[in-house]
């Protein structure tokens, strides 16, 4: 969530935390989906505002 929320997308996500892409982007949608949002932009204010995110 938090690396979402930074903007960061699926390949650097991949990268970052030593997984595939397609795992990432598996559980990327799977967290979409369990927080109630329908894309990347939704979750990443959702992200600032829980405070796991720093305003810029």
């Amino acid at each position: 969530m938090i690396l979402i929320g930074r903007g960061f997308p699926n390949k650097l996500i991949a990268r970052e935390l030593r997984l595939s892409e397609k795992t990432v982007k598996t559980h990327v949608s799977h967290v979409l989906a369990k927080i109630g949002v329908t894309d990347r932009t939704q979750a990443a204010v959702l992200a600032v505002r829980a405070g796991l995110v720093p305003r810029s």
